[in-house]
């Protein structure tokens, strides 16, 4: 195979349209999902969340927990070809206890999708996914879902992005009709409307007509004059989109639809392919850009094992950065300084995979029994290079987990070992408490469902779980550790994947009269992940 040129690399990077879904829990995040692949033509039908109706559940929630509670706790990948870009769109959890998998994520991507319920507008865990956007300069569309239910007014739904998060809204398309009497859609730049026919289920396309205004104005006409009031002001109000507010991130264009019945769904491919920004330098751990052209790079973001119950294997999920990947290329293991060999590379469609011969920056890559690979990690090929690390957050939930069944304690350790890895939950030990019996802490309480089931389906090692009385954690050193030894309500572990002291706390009150107690001592807030504000 010719080595690639420069040239090559940038025109294909500038094909690739990388981004996540975000969303609060329930607002139809996997839906919206299937919905752009279903119009992407990469599916023949879509399915709904936990397979209602008896239809198929979705593509990108394989796990059994997930299908069985109705919502996403693990990322996905779906990547397939629309006109002539390569989508990499990325459906994170749902969940706010999940959100340490979220992040990971968005630390992948170039661009996102804010789904907002017409019904609930911005909500907590909307807020908390919207700062990680904001902290790493990630530009966002806004789709506001479900306008086929009842629900909120167009224009206090804008008001509410503005005045709430501070993202000038730039509408892309206006409905008409009030939310749960949708009529169609204008395209904004030019007046066109479109009135939509929905499927059965909505388990194909809905047909789009396109209306004249004529006709439009003599069917509906109360419902007309409003969208041609409210697009007046927001004419007045120079709500007119503007690319570098977008791309800067103080500006946000906005689509109004329903992903169920697949309505609106297509307008929104389309803008992703025009106005979200394609893959460019990144930053490496000193703050040097590594241009696209440069040799091949990749952050590893994800690493996840079970999802295909027939393979009992592991893939790392790697975001090309730079440069053109190859199968079979022997890359860097920056951490450690030893090579890796990428033999078994993958591309990826929910639980789907296939093998892939190159990729470009922008494209993920699966690379399959990486034991050796943690999220954050990076590979690299020549020049070496190695990103910024995806951090850990707080965890707010502590629990002793032990095996149930003694004859299984090595199932239990390699179970317990592979999902520290996977960064599904922290592991935490003391000398006190033993190896026999390892600390998990979690961001959230469902991440304690997910190591539990894990451990009993994927290693047959089912196991007792006893929660400890601790709600807040800090970072601390050697002779913090020494103060802390003898007080009440404190505990301090290490960290397993990379050695860090954790003191961890009954409460907000005990880590204050702490502080009080030794105001020199070492104790360092870490990111937190919580969806309180």
């Amino acid at each position: 195979m010719s080595a690639p040129t420069g040239s090559s690399i940038t025109a294909q990077a500038a094909r690739r349209r990388t981004f996540a879904v975000i969303s609060h829990p329930d607002a139809g995040k996997s839906t919206l999902t299937e919905a752009l692949a279903l119009h992407a033509e990469v599916i023949d039908s879509a399915g709904a969340v936990h397979g209602k109706s008896g239809r198929r559940g979705v593509t990108s929630d394989w796990m059994e927990m997930e299908r069985k509670r109705g919502i996403s706790v693990t990322s996905a990948v779906l990547q397939f070809a629309y006109r002539d870009s390569v989508i990499n769109l990325l459906d994170t959890p749902g969940h706010g206890d999940f959100s340490e998998d979220t992040y990971r994520v968005l630390a992948a991507v170039d661009a996102a999708v804010m789904l907002l319920d017409a019904a609930k507008g911005l909500e907590p865990q909307t807020l908390k996914l919207f700062d990680v956007c904001r902290s790493r300069r990630i530009p966002v569309l806004t789709f506001v879902n479900k306008w086929d239910r009842p629900g909120r007014e167009a224009l206090e739904l804008l008001d509410e992005v503005e005045q709430t998060i501070g993202l000038r809204p730039m509408p892309v398309t206006w409905p008409v009709g009030v939310a749960g009497e949708l009529r169609g859609l204008i395209e904004c730049a030019t007046g066109e409307f479109t009135r939509f026919h929905r499927t059965a289920g909505g388990a194909t396309r809905a047909e789009a007509e396109a209306v004249t205004a004529e006709q439009i104005v003599a069917e509906e006409p109360q419902y007309w004059s409003a969208a041609q009031d409210e697009l007046a002001l927001l004419d007045e109000i120079g709500a007119g989109f503007d690319e570098k507010a977008f791309l800067a991130g103080t500006a946000t264009p906005v689509l109004f639809g329903a992903a169920l019945p697949n309505i609106g769904v297509a307008r929104l491919l389309d803008a992703l392919v025009e106005l979200a920004p394609a893959p460019e330098a990144r930053d490496d751990a000193d703050g040097r850009a590594r241009e696209l052209d440069a040799p091949f790079s990749g952050l590893v973001f994800k690493v996840q094992a079970g999802m295909d119950p027939s393979h009992r294997d592991r893939m790392a999920f790697v975001r090309v950065c730079s440069g053109r990947f190859e199968r079979g290329m022997v890359l860097t293991h920056a951490g450690s300084g030893k090579p890796f060999a990428t033999k078994y590379a993958q591309s990826v469609f929910g639980q789907q995979r296939s093998t892939i011969e190159e990729a470009f920056p922008g494209d993920i890559v699966g690379l399959v029994n990486a034991g050796a690979l943690r999220p954050g990690d990076t590979l690299y090929a020549g020049d070496p290079v190695e990103y910024p690390p995806i951090p850990s957050f707080a965890p707010e939930h502590f629990a002793v987990v032990r095996s149930a069944d003694a004859g299984k304690h090595k199932q239990f350790r390699r179970g317990i070992d592979q999902l520290d890895s996977e960064g599904v939950i922290q592991v935490l030990r003391s000398d006190l408490r033993g190896d026999q019996a390892p600390v998990l802490a979690a961001v959230g309480p469902l991440q304690f469902d997910v190591v539990t089931a894990r451990l009993e389906s994927e290693f047959r090692a089912p196991v007792t779980l006893e929660a400890l009385g601790y709600s807040v954690a800090r970072r601390t050193d050697a002779a913090g550790a020494a103060l802390l030894a003898d007080q009440s309500e404190v505990e301090v572990f290490t960290r397993r994947t990379d050695g860090e002291l954790l003191a961890v706390f009954a409460n907000k009150w005990r880590l204050q009269s702490t502080q009080r107690k030794f105001p020199d001592i070492v104790l360092d807030a870490l990111p937190a992940g919580s969806t309180d504000r």
